[in-house]
């Protein structure tokens, strides 16, 4: 076939009107670009690459010093927990979805310290464990 009839191959469709369904009514534009739109073949992957690219920290394992001055600063806020002292702790806590955590600095009034289930309640209600304390600071 030559150029000169490839050219006038269709020429006797090229000008008629595009059929139009009776049962059907014509698609809008927006639904027919969202036939086209890209779609995520691997749901959850995206999540599962940025979850396994955020970081956690580690924890650290407190000397025996420092256990005992955590202890002491504990004890005084105990003393004085009629006065709601003011403290800023600085907690580990673990991460739900993988191994490690964060640190997690609050400040606050304490409203008690529970010695039996070892942990410190603000004035708020907001709970931290004591095992979990790497620094406890009150404010004068």
């Amino acid at each position: 076939m030559n150029d000169r009839m490839e050219c006038h191959r269709y020429d006797d469709v090229i000008n008629r009107q595009h059929p139009t369904s009776k049962k059907h009514p014509r698609m809008s534009n927006m639904n027919r670009a969202a036939q086209f739109a890209p779609f995520a073949a691997l749901t959850g992957y995206e999540e599962s690459i940025e979850e396994t690219a955020r970081l956690t920290d580690r924890r650290i394992e407190l000397s025996e010093y420092e256990i005992e001055e955590l202890n002491a600063k504990l004890n005084s806020i105990q003393e004085h927990i009629k006065e709601r002292p003011e403290v800023t702790i600085t907690y580990f806590q673990h991460d739900e979805r993988k191994e490690g955590g964060a640190y997690i600095t609050v400040t606050g009034k304490v409203r008690r310290i529970d010695d039996v289930n070892r942990i410190l309640v603000f004035e708020d209600e907001r709970i931290v464990w004591i095992e979990s304390m790497i620094n406890v600071n009150t404010k004068k």
